[in-house]
């Protein structure tokens, strides 16, 4: 079918006898809106030619099957005639025309609000939300290598900027009498520059709306560091909605402030809403499409039974949380008692999981050291396995609620920054930081000494920190990774073993003990964003309702970071290149610079490039510790050699694919003249 026809399988989902998907699928039908060939129909390699299925999906869950009754609030649903309740969402599959070339593997992404980012990442594309050009499917890796591609529309409040963000579309709970539930909902910003309103929402999404601005529970905070005591705003200075043109006008979805919001303060609002959506049919949308695919096809999406062997699921930042929380809920498993998802690559998410499956959540707060405090994302458990917190009596492991027939294999990939912005260490040590946690047979802990949330382009400039951002790539690295974990979930071929900081071996270390190197013009701030225990009422992990907002806070938990070298290159982890033969160091962290946040502050997901003295005249003149380039490397090509050397050992190890060499050395040489001014002089140093 040609871009642009739409062919509508299912008009509306009373039309179940005329569904060709099998009728006890959970997936009732599809509105194909587009069908096209992929690059006019390019072959890629051994795949040949794809195309791509644009559309909605329409869901039915029964609320009497235990698969579905960890959904919160699915017994409020609305039911239809059958007594299930409905949903639908976005989608989008991209599979080889001819599926009998297909690797026979599916890999789904978690689409981070609404976009889609797979492409970008693995392809080294450039990202796009309708991927069409030859730039947005990069150097074709993904196709290359015969994925059979997909994204599903899965939070229902991500922005309304672009028709093209993908979302899912809920129904409403209700309480049994028909009435509205409502329920206390916590905002919380910091500005950059005085503004007259904020939005209740997290950044630019969809906010819960205000039921009565007048309500008592109504009460806005503001406080100037994430532990400091609340001030609460006299009620006479602040109320909800918009000051336009100098004067307030209503809006349920805004708060002003009489005189304006003020920069680098911590302003809270709590206030009571109404009508929640189920967020937790976002999960149960993946596991059903997921499982359709998987273990039956879809003769609609030219897919058949048989065609996918295995299904991997990948998320970044906020996705890779999505994914840790899908298997705490045990979302693994659909009605019919089978595994939904082989393997798992939870990329960047920290320790952290979010609000993907509660009353009210609002799925896109995550949590920072100077941003989205308090909400339910770095909290207990963080190991997979079970530990018991002395503090709380709880005793919980990440997948205490999966069965183990269940259990999918599973990477967790993290930066750096993870351990310094989003207490990636309590999700392979004990709680209290005293011994490194046992790592289950079927999971695999990799950490990339040296990188930031997501690598900075090249050269690197100033964002949001004082330094340089860090544009160490690791997505060669994960592309190995995506590699290694199909084998495994395919033929049990082990993947490479985890790296990550340890107690035992003392690379795994607090930040006030680091002994980063003394270097002329950086600061260094120990102020690690911490995980605590979060107290949001009985019902919170029993119901999935927050009854207590702001949380009780208690005892923090104790974070660790990779110690460092003479250089202040971490030492532990996957070493890429870059850091294994050096030009710079390369941090996981940044100060924010006075304009974007307190300069004493961890800058949110952003790490270090700090060039290293061109020769030993500059680093005696800067009073610059580390060994000047020249003084470390004869040529050139002696770095250029050595470089290789690197790579050469990770692509031996697993965790670098001998086909990108040409890419990873290309890069040592943009890397080299950067740093040096690229001089014949520089080239021939002695």
């Amino acid at each position: 079918m040609s871009k642009g026809n739409t062919r509508t399988v299912v008009a509306a989902l009373g039309l179940l006898a005329a569904l060709s998907v099998p009728a006890a699928a959970e997936v009732v039908g599809f509105e194909i809106r587009e069908r096209s060939d992929v690059l006019g129909g390019r072959s890629f390699g051994l795949a040949g030619a794809y195309e791509q299925i644009i559309g909605v999906v329409h869901f039915a869950f029964d609320p009497e099957n235990d698969a579905n009754r960890i959904i919160t609030d699915i017994a409020l649903a609305p039911r239809n005639a059958d007594g299930k309740v409905e949903m639908s969402a976005d989608f989008h599959l991209v599979r080889p025309k001819v599926m009998e070339k297909s690797r026979g593997t599916l890999l789904h992404e978690v689409n981070n609000r609404g976009r889609k980012g797979m492409l970008g990442y693995f392809n080294m594309a450039q990202g796009s939300l309708a991927p069409t050009a030859e730039e947005h499917f990069g150097d074709g890796f993904l196709m290359r290598h015969g994925f059979t591609l997909l994204w599903l529309g899965w939070q229902w409040d991500v922005p309304d900027d672009d028709p093209l963000r993908m979302r899912m579309h809920p129904p409403i709970a209700t309480n049994p009498d028909g009435s509205a539930i409502e329920g206390l909902v916590r905002a919380d910003f910091v500005v950059r520059s005085a503004v007259d309103h904020h939005t209740l929402a997290d950044r630019n999404h969809r906010p819960y709306r205000v039921k009565d601005p007048d309500d008592a529970e109504n009460v806005l905070t503001v406080r100037h560091r994430v532990e400091d005591e609340r001030e609460v705003v006299p009620r006479g200075q602040w109320g909800f909605g918009k000051v336009e043109n100098g004067s307030v006008v209503p809006d349920d979805g805004a708060v002003y402030l009489k005189g304006g919001f003020q920069p680098h303060r911590i302003y809270e609002v709590v206030y009571r809403s109404h009508n929640p959506p189920l967020v937790g049919l976002g999960p149960a949308g993946i596991r059903d499409f997921v499982t359709l695919l998987r273990h039956d096809g879809s003769e609609d999406l030219g897919i058949a039974r048989g065609d996918i062997k295995s299904a991997i699921s990948f998320g970044v930042s906020q996705s890779g949380r999505f994914l840790r929380t899908f298997m705490f809920y045990g979302f693994n498993s659909d009605e019919k008692g089978r595994r939904v998802l082989d393997g798992v690559i939870s990329d960047v998410a920290g320790g952290g999981r979010g609000s993907f499956n509660h009353r009210f959540a609002q799925a896109s707060r995550d949590a920072h050291p100077y941003m989205n405090m308090f909400h339910p994302t770095d909290i207990f458990p963080f190991t997979d396995v079970e530990q018991t917190d002395p503090e709380t009596g709880l005793t919980l492991g990440l997948l205490t609620r999966q069965r183990e027939a269940f259990y999918p294999r599973v990477f967790y990939t993290n930066s750096s920054y993870e351990y310094w912005g989003r207490a990636a260490s309590l999700i392979h040590t004990t709680i209290d930081a005293s011994e490194d946690a046992r790592i289950p047979d079927h999971v695999r802990v990799y950490m990339y000494a040296g990188t930031q949330h997501g690598p900075a382009g090249f050269p690197p400039g100033v964002t949001i920190g004082q330094q340089r951002a860090n544009p160490n790539n690791f997505r060669w690295g994960q592309r190995a990774l995506l590699l290694a974990m199909d084998r495994w979930t395919r033929d049990g071929g082990a993947p490479p073993p985890s790296q990550y900081p340890s107690i035992e071996d003392g690379t795994a270390v607090a930040a006030e003990n680091l002994g980063f190197p003394d270097i002329p013009g950086v600061e260094f701030s120990d102020r690690v964003h911490y995980a605590y225990r979060a107290d949001y009422g009985p019902d919170f992990l029993s119901k999935g309702m927050v009854t207590q907002e702001p949380p009780a806070i208690g005892k923090r938990f104790p974070i660790r970071v990779s110690s460092v070298d003479a250089d202040g290159n971490e030492v532990a982890g996957i070493r890429m290149p870059e850091v294994t033969v050096p030009l710079a160091t390369y941090t996981g962290w940044n100060l924010f610079n006075a304009e974007a946040g307190p300069p004493d502050e961890i800058s949110s997901m952003v790490g270090s490039f700090l060039p290293f003295p061109k020769d030993a005249a500059a680093a005696q003149a800067a009073g610059d510790p580390r060994q000047s380039v020249m003084d470390r490397y004869s040529s050139r090509e002696d770095y250029l050699g050595q470089f290789t050397e690197a790579a050469l050992e990770l692509i031996e190890a697993g965790y670098l694919l001998g086909e990108d060499l040409p890419a990873l050395t290309r890069h040592a040489l943009e890397l080299w003249n950067h740093v040096t001014g690229g001089s014949a002089a520089a080239d021939s140093q002695p």
